[in-house]
């Protein structure tokens, strides 16, 4: 059966007048999924589509301006297609399914073409430039990704890498990533070298628990399926049959990034990610990143990616916050 006759078999649109809509959903895991727990779902839709909004048995009656409920439709189609695909309904997809703005006549599987299924989670692009961004890391042997914090540089990355893992497409996923407060010198530090690393590997932790979760994951680690290591310790090396994320690579240097560019082989897959406007170098003009991009972008196969606020995924004051520093500082320099 087809993503359009699932959406027709499980969602029924019908205009009542100029300004009410009713909405029928015949599954009923679905339609809790997206009421939500004491029908907050619902309530931030009804807020962020500036509709009135009424749930009753397995009808949603939307009443707005003709423009408001479309937009409101358009969500619920989002959110219909989103379950089919994933069968769960996440905060975020209520955000972006008024951010896609999707009218009712469209059936909107096309943002779903960039699904990444993990065992615990189905992942999907949720902007143009992630949808860019996974179809990227499937496809080239070298990605490059900068932007600010929020828009899944790291999770997206990771999550490619375990499915290729899974899919025993590749044997090792490797994580890497600069140790600047440690200055690189990890060896003053007690512990074994994955105990002296993994504070400077949190956020890539995360997402591979999230993702896989943290019994799998620390048995990968044992049977060194997952690797961990400071970037300093990639020198030397070639990497083959692997997938490997340099993360934070703003605060490497140029002769770095370029170190571990050139350590690719055979059957792999190498992702650097990082934000120019998060430097934690001393002196910031050492950092590589910026001109590692500019050096490498007339080079067809490896792809560059530049995310900005209207790409952040996290809470919606995020971008707001990063919008308001940026606009600070291109004042300052007026």
């Amino acid at each position: 059966m087809s993503e359009i006759s699932k959406l027709e078999q499980n969602l029924i649109i019908k205009k009542i007048d100029n300004e009410t809509v009713n909405i029928s959903i015949n599954n009923n895991e679905m339609l809790m999924a997206i009421v939500g727990e004491f029908d907050k779902n619902l309530k931030n839709l009804s807020k962020l589509t500036q509709t009135d909004v009424f749930f009753r048995g397995n009808s949603i009656t939307c009443k707005g301006s003709n423009e408001n409920s479309l937009l409101f439709c358009g969500a619920i189609r989002f959110l219909v297609n989103k379950y089919l695909l994933t069968n769960v309904i996440e905060k975020e997809d209520i955000i972006l399914s008024v951010k896609e703005n999707v009218e009712m006549e469209k059936s909107n599987i096309k943002s779903f073409k960039q699904l990444i299924k993990t065992p615990k989670k189905s992942v999907i692009a949720r902007s143009e430039k992630q949808s860019e961004y996974i179809k990227a890391l499937k496809e080239n042997d070298i990605v490059m990704s900068l932007g600010p914090a929020g828009t899944g540089k790291s999770f997206l990355a990771v999550s490619v890498a375990i499915t290729l893992l899974m899919e025993k497409k590749i044997d090792r996923v490797i994580l890497s990533r600069p140790a600047v407060e440690a200055g690189e010198k990890l060896g003053f530090l007690p512990g074994d070298m994955k105990e002296k690393v993994d504070p400077y590997l949190r956020p890539l932790y995360d997402a591979l628990y999230e993702l896989f979760g943290a019994d799998k994951i620390e048995k990968k680690i044992e049977t060194g399926e997952i690797e961990i290591a400071p970037l300093a310790f990639m020198r030397g090396r070639t990497l083959k049959n692997c997938f490997a994320i340099l993360d934070e690579a703003q605060n490497a240097t140029e002769t770095q990034i370029k170190m571990f560019l050139t350590r690719i082989g055979e059957n792999s897959k190498l992702v650097v990610n990082g934000d120019p406007s998060q430097v934690d170098l001393i002196n910031k003009t050492h950092s590589g990143l910026i001109k590692s991009k500019n050096i490498l972008k007339d080079l067809e196969e490896i792809k560059i990616i530049e995310f900005d606020h209207n790409d952040v995924v996290r809470h919606p004051l995020v971008s707001k916050i990063i919008r308001a520093y940026k606009n600070k500082s291109t004042d300052d320099k007026n």
